[in-house]
């Protein structure tokens, strides 16, 4: 692995397990058995590094986020799909999670996290807007507003989802955290579904017991 890889990894293990704000980057150097002046030489100072972290984040999950999606939700084939597409995006941002636990703090001394943030949250609501487009059947115009309305809910709860179940439950196996994240995700979608809600329900429920099994 090349220096520069090594320092991001090792920087993005650090962000994850202590905060970015607790981490200065002579620790990332003494992790790394290497000179301040070595970092240096690759990053001037950590800014660079979070920036550079960032990056890699943001072309990761926007490269899933446009992903397409198995639709129609109409049997539980169709459901696991799109679990699993779910379950992709929550480990691409438990990857990163440094980003989600500190995240007002970040956009608000980055300008440039800023605005690439807001592009992953715009990929967000259109990935879910699509999720969602195959599910309400009646026309009209509140169609157009409910879908919307979907899309900005399930976009909050996973964007503050590691921070709700952190709170809730403490740290916990992130396999749980995060099925359990893709579950929360397609029941907010269960309502929506007219006849098909209650079985939508049921094959939720039995996808979610039986990772959790494994998972134990």
């Amino acid at each position: 692995m090349k220096t520069r890889d090594r320092i991001l990894h090792t920087a993005l293990t650090l962000f994850n397990e202590q905060g970015e704000v607790h981490t200065t980057a002579l620790e990332i150097a003494d992790e790394l058995d290497m000179s301040p002046g070595n970092l240096y030489y690759h990053f001037k100072g950590k800014d660079p590094i979070i920036a550079a972290l960032f990056d890699q984040f943001e072309q990761r999950i926007s490269e899933t986020l446009a992903a397409p999606i198995a639709a129609p939700l109409a049997n539980q084939e169709s459901v696991e799909n799109n679990w699993y597409y779910l379950f992709v995006l929550f480990e691409d941002m438990h990857d990163y999670r440094f980003i989600y636990d500190n995240l007002t703090d970040l956009i608000n001394r980055y300008p440039k996290i800023e605005r690439g943030f807001k592009r992953i949250l715009a990929l967000k609501r259109a990935a879910f807007y699509a999720l969602c487009d195959e599910l309400i059947a009646q026309g009209g115009d509140t169609r157009e507003q409910q879908l919307n309305a979907i899309a900005d809910n399930l976009s909050q709860t996973a964007t503050f989802w590691f921070s709700f179940d952190h709170l809730l439950h403490g740290r916990r196996d992130p396999e749980i955290t995060m099925h359990r994240g893709v579950l929360q995700l397609l029941t907010m979608i269960a309502p929506y579904l007219g006849d098909a809600q209650q079985q939508f329900y049921r094959d939720c429920e039995t996808i979610f017991e039986t990772l959790q099994t494994v998972h134990q």
